[in-house]
């Protein structure tokens, strides 16, 4: 399977110029939808990246807009690139489609910083926990739980990737997160050890806040992921993005603003947490006292 970046990036960054150059020609959202005759709801979801766009449509809102030749010449570049896959493409309906978003920008982050307070992120997760969670949700047969097991684990590759470098992973997670357990005492001891092992590895931080410092800021905003992404090439950076799943979809936030308030939430969380020493000796008391009841 191939692990580039897939359509989801690409497709995010022509949606990202096509929306300034829409703004900078004060066209509004609705008349460029008429001009390529596409709802407004798929316009939308065209700038906002979740939505491929046709070269013969980056072309006629290039002219509407009254873009650049070298302007155009990227733009057609970028929607070309769209139409290459993933290799979560694989998975089908395992993956939705607000998901698929979120793991290509995953595949092409240079930093992810996560923040959890309800369950352990996917790309920390052993199989038997993994399969626990995904067996939560309601009406999951167990052969989806299965596929959704493997999908996570193709993930949790990204980890190991030599080529482009794995970004570097950095967590943060509420002591209370890990009080909850299993039903299987056996396997909770194994996934709390596999967070011990993992942050062992280079790039790799797991840092706790134990549970009298867990009235914080942060805490209001509940669980979220900042993306940071590389250079690539002379092409600029794609900007740093917070993104926040809930149950029917999800939050891609990149605006200055909304940026700037959850890296101040980080910092929050970055001051408070215990260092990644003092963490693992917490998580290995939780393992000892696993095993002792």
């Amino acid at each position: 399977m191939s692990h580039d970046g897939g359509s989801s990036v690409p497709r995010r960054q022509v949606g990202r110029l096509l929306r300034q150059l829409r703004d900078g020609a004060r066209i509004t959202l609705k008349d460029a939808a008429a001009h390529i005759e596409v709802s407004l709801s798929k316009m939308s979801r065209i700038e906002g990246g979740e939505a491929p766009v046709r070269q013969v449509d980056v072309r006629a809102l290039a002219d509407l807009y009254a873009a650049t030749p070298d302007m155009l010449e990227v733009l057609l570049s970028l929607a070309a690139a769209t139409k290459e896959k993933g290799w979560w493409a694989a998975y089908g309906k395992a993956v939705p489609a607000w998901f698929e978003l979120y793991v290509g920008m995953e595949q092409a982050a240079s930093r992810l910083r996560h923040y959890e307070n309800g369950v352990i992120p996917g790309l920390l997760q052993g199989e038997e926990y993994a399969a626990a969670v995904l067996g939560a949700v309601p009406g999951v047969t167990p052969e989806q739980v299965t596929q959704r097991v493997r999908l996570r684990r193709e993930r949790q590759r990204l980890l190991g990737r030599a080529n482009p470098p794995a970004p570097e992973l950095d967590v943060i997670i509420e002591e209370a997160v890990l009080v909850k357990g299993l039903g299987d005492q056996d396997a909770w001891a194994r996934q709390l050890a596999h967070l011990v092992n993992i942050s062992q590895k280079p790039g790799i931080s797991v840092r706790i806040i134990p549970r009298e410092r867990a009235l914080h800021y942060a805490g209001f905003a509940g669980s979220f992921t900042v993306l940071d992404f590389p250079e690539v090439g002379l092409r600029r950076a794609e900007p740093t993005t917070v993104y926040i799943e809930g149950l029917t979809g999800a939050l891609y936030l990149d605006e200055t603003v909304e940026v700037d308030t959850y890296e101040r939430a980080w910092d929050v969380l970055d001051r408070i947490a215990l260092d990644r020493d003092a963490s693992d000796d917490l998580i290995g008391e939780l393992i000892k006292e696993n095993i002792d009841d």
